[in-house]
């Protein structure tokens, strides 16, 4: 065997051509330190290539087209359009209505009732198919009230704030209609397939943090050049590509007939009584308090520090580009959150991951008022410097405040019914975040908050922070299950899905696929 070795090493250096005597056997020295780089250049192609590896997963576990939609939907119609939509139009109800913070803090308020009614785009879109269709027509009529509200603020002039309030309003619905009819098959899948819970809520985080970068980055620059009314016509780019998304969105056309129509009101009635019967459990509605009450109890002071920030007198006078410069630095640490908890948290039960998570973010909220006293100053940190650490904290802990909120949520959604209780578990939260809106807009005013009166808003944050040290008390109200754990019996399942799903295979066609590229060319000359 030595000797086999022996003579297939010799005729390997003849045919290489090299012996010890060779000269070029002095090069191998720099042979070895590019060796020696070989280690970190492959650690930084899988740190390049491991997003793509991931998305690889989750498309060959799940359909690659419903993967799909979850990045157009979470990515550019929430990501984008929301942190856009959140800087311009602060800058529009400052800079053009000129309205007290108060009042627009009770506004934004407002652009929560779309999202109050998900459950009623809930059941359309799980009990109502528009002529055999059950995700495409609403992907289109969402894209459809975007563009048009997005068109008339952009260039109707001088509007009445009700007018202009009525097409804003109009945005958020197009944004939460799309969000019901993908968040039906992300609640389907996570029963499903329950190991892919979280990461269908890490995919959706890191789509919609990624959205937010680019609209946060880019929305400071719009507003300085174009005026806050005029970028707000940037936000029908959006919803023209839901409308896109409706006719490239395959289904099968299910024929539907008489016999079948009059059975609408009977699935429709099956559906309340689920969801009824659901929401009593108290596996159900005790997770489905707490999430209200962490939102409500913490009021948001939001458009007093945006009236600060810009003030330049009583506040630091941040410039347009700064505040949104801020806002996308934030995106980039939510981006960080969420891979914390993707690598890090996913695994630990619901009720230590969101009790520690509501820890941090009430001894965040701390910062806020040490900012608003300026005892950043006093200890030598600059407020540009202190407003981006502030940012990028905050923002770390809400997304893990936020995510096991969401994976709770569709853990508690029963077969059958998931889209329509996914949706009221939605509008649960919608509510605690309208209260906490109208809530903050009410203290801001009672401490008389304006336009260029800040002395009691440190005391408004002060307030706040108490509260959500208050919601530690309400822990015992989360199950003590791990994230990838049955929470619901499993006879509900089953009694639900039975009851809901007339053809299986009619259940089948929720799943989301894109039509090849000869449908598609037809459906866009239709």
């Amino acid at each position: 065997m030595d000797m086999d070795m022996d003579m297939d090493s010799t005729e390997t250096s003849k045919l290489v051509g090299k012996t010890n005597d060779d000269p070029l056997s002095e090069t191998e020295p720099p042979a070895t330190k590019t060796n020696n780089r070989h280690p970190f250049i492959i650690k930084l192609l899988k740190i390049i290539l491991e997003p793509l590896q991931w998305l690889q997963m989750l498309s060959s576990q799940l359909n690659p087209t419903f993967v799909f939609g979850v990045i157009l939907v979470y990515g550019f119609n929430q990501g984008f359009s929301g942190s856009f939509f959140k800087v311009v139009s602060d800058y529009y109800w400052k800079d053009v209505q000129k309205i007290q913070p108060s009042v627009v803090q009770l506004y934004t308020g407002l652009y929560s009732i779309p999202w109050i009614m998900k459950p009623i785009w809930g059941l359309m879109t799980d009990v109502f198919p528009v002529k055999g269709y059950r995700r495409r027509p609403y992907f289109i009529l969402a894209g459809v009230v975007g563009a048009i509200s997005a068109a008339i603020v952009a260039i109707g002039g001088k509007l009445t704030a009700g007018v202009a309030l009525s097409c804003l309003i109009g945005l958020s619905a197009a944004v939460a209609i799309a969000d019901v009819t993908i968040d039906a098959c992300i609640a389907r899948n996570s029963i499903e397939i329950r190991s892919l819970a979280s990461d269908l809520q890490s995919l959706c985080g890191f789509s919609s943090s990624a959205g937010a970068l680019i609209g946060y980055s880019t929305s400071g620059f719009f507003v300085h050049h174009l005026g806050p009314q005029v970028s707000l016509g940037i936000l029908a780019i959006p919803p023209a590509l839901l409308v896109f998304l409706g006719f490239i969105i395959y289904e099968h056309r299910t024929t539907t007939r008489s016999s079948e129509e009059n059975k609408s009101t009977e699935k429709l009635g099956l559906a309340l009584r689920g969801m009824y019967k659901t929401i009593r459990f108290p596996q159900v509605w005790k997770p489905s308090l707490y999430m209200f009450l962490s939102l409500a109890l913490s009021f948001s002071t939001h458009e007093g520090h945006f009236y600060w920030y810009t003030d330049p007198k009583a506040g630091p006078a941040f410039s347009q580009e700064f505040v949104g410069i801020i806002y996308a630095i934030g995106a980039l640490a939510s981006m960080v959150g969420v891979l914390i908890y993707h690598k890090n948290l996913k695994d630990y039960p619901f009720r230590s991951i969101l009790f520690m998570a509501q820890l941090l973010y009430s001894v965040c909220g701390m910062l806020d008022l040490m900012f608003i006293l300026r005892w950043n100053l006093a200890l030598g940190i600059p407020d540009y410097l202190f407003v981006i650490m502030e940012e990028c904290v905050s923002r770390i802990v809400s997304r893990i405040r936020w995510m096991p909120m969401i994976v709770l949520s569709s853990r508690l959604c029963p077969l059958g019914i998931e889209g329509t209780f996914f949706a009221l578990l939605m509008c649960i939260d919608s509510l605690g975040s309208l209260t906490s809106k109208w809530g903050g807009g009410m203290v801001l005013h009672l401490f008389h908050v304006t336009r260029n009166d800040f002395t009691n808003l440190w005391l408004v944050v002060l307030i706040r922070n108490v509260l959500r040290f208050s919601t530690l008390a309400l822990i015992f109200l989360v199950p003590k299950s791990g994230q990838s754990e049955a929470i619901i019996p499993s006879d509900l399942l089953t009694n639900n899905s039975a009851s809901i799903t007339i053809d299986n295979k009619e259940e089948k066609d929720k799943n989301l696929e894109l039509v090849p590229m000869i449908n598609v060319e037809k459906a866009q000359v239709y």
